[in-house]
Order: C-alpha cells, then sequence, then structure tokens
C-alpha cells in the first residue's frame, strides 16, 4: 500500500493537467485540498487556464480532480 501512495505521489508531480503553464496535477490536488473548490477557485489559485487554450484542455481535467476529491 506504501508502495502505491509514492507511486501514485509520483505520478502526480509528473502528469501535467495545464499544458499552457506546466501545472501538474500534484499542484491541482492542493489547491483542492486547501479549499478551491470549484473550477474558477482552482484556476485562480494555481494559475491554470490562463495560457493560449484558455483553459480548453485542462478545465474538464480540474472538474474530474474536483468530482473525485468530493467522492473521498
Amino acid at each position: 500500500m506504501e508502495d502505491e501512495a509514492l507511486r501514485q505521489k509520483v505520478l502526480d508531480k509528473m502528469t501535467r493537467v495545464c499544458l499552457c503553464k506546466v501545472i501538474n496535477r500534484a499542484t491541482m490536488k492542493k489547491a483542492i485540498a486547501n479549499g478551491a473548490d470549484t473550477v474558477e477557485k482552482v484556476k485562480k489559485a494555481t494559475g491554470a487556464g490562463s495560457g493560449p487554450c484558455h483553459g480548453r484542455r485542462c478545465t474538464p481535467k480540474i472538474e474530474e480532480l474536483l468530482k473525485q476529491s468530493q467522492q473521498k
């Protein structure tokens, strides 16, 4: 189980959610854990969605992370 948690942490740091601003999943999860409970709040806390695509690529991924956090 400990190995899986470590594996997940490494994957979170390596997985880019916002490609334009190079923001990883770990940063998104941290913002959510710190109270960002909407897509807009996550974007404001991380800077996601402010790149050339204006959130077209990262918004669905942020929505999924929020959904996952609410299921826990």
